[in-house]
């Protein structure tokens, strides 16, 4: 791939609901440094950074062999976090922004994001769904989304979409959270107010659809487990010993 991809995990440590996320242990090792890890398989990242706005998870990522990049932390939003650090790390046009909580991640889920970035010129931002069935995605924690037929994201919602009035067979979409950026779209998006819709979901990616940037969504065969809760935690290192 001749286009250069910067894979960027942003790590917070002021998380609402696990405080200090980033350095809670799963079967040893850091969360942070399991992420890292699984990033690091990708063979269609050109370099890995962790962004961070503190110097404890900054030291404990440096001591793994990471790259770390510091970020204010008066970011608003993870895009926000994911542009300062595209601008201090500099020399590429293409980023991935792989959800620091996330320590199964399929490194080829990486790579298809990122291929699609550096290939499709259409796209402004380029991110990844996984089917599920429809009794799976009524909870608005998951969130949904449905493509045009060129595989263009034309709405995310956290209700069911679409809603399946005759009950025809539906191919439901579940959306995760990895996002492929161009650096235009980075410089861009970050001056705009949020929107009407991204304020009623609280889904940061309806700004720009909202704003006429186009969403490509490639189609993934393995979904990724979010690290929360303590519940969360037992959950992947249960996954990683093979019970589960």
């Amino acid at each position: 791939m001749k286009n250069r991809v910067i894979g960027i995990i942003p790590a917070r440590y002021a998380s609402t609901r696990l405080l200090a996320k980033p350095l809670a242990l799963i079967a040893g090792k850091t969360l942070i440094e399991r992420v890292w890890r699984q990033v690091i398989k990708s063979r269609q990242l050109s370099d890995v950074y962790i962004a961070t706005d503190d110097k404890r998870i900054a030291d404990k990522a440096l001591g793994f062999g990471a790259k770390v990049v510091m970020t204010s932390s008066k970011c608003k939003t993870g895009t926000d976090r994911i542009s300062q650090a595209a601008n201090k790390i500099g020399g590429a046009k293409l980023f991935v922004n792989i959800q620091g909580d996330e320590p199964l991640i399929d490194p080829k889920t990486i790579d298809k994001v990122a291929f699609e970035l550096a290939c499709d010129k259409e796209a402004d931002i380029v991110t990844a769904a996984y089917p599920v069935l429809e009794h799976e995605i009524v909870s608005p924690n998951t969130v949904k989304v449905v493509i045009d037929k060129k595989g263009f994201a034309l709405y995310f919602s956290r209700s069911v979409i679409p809603f399946n009035r005759d009950g025809v067979k539906i191919n439901y979409l579940k959306h995760q959270g990895i996002y492929g950026y161009k650096k235009s779209f980075l410089d861009s998006f970050t001056t705009l107010s949020q929107s009407s819709y991204e304020k009623a979901e609280s889904l940061e990616q309806l700004r720009a659809l909202e704003n006429g940037y186009k969403i490509k969504v490639v189609l993934v065969k393995s979904d990724s487990i979010g690290v929360d809760t303590p519940e969360d935690i037992l959950k992947v290192e249960g996954m990683l010993n093979g019970k589960l």
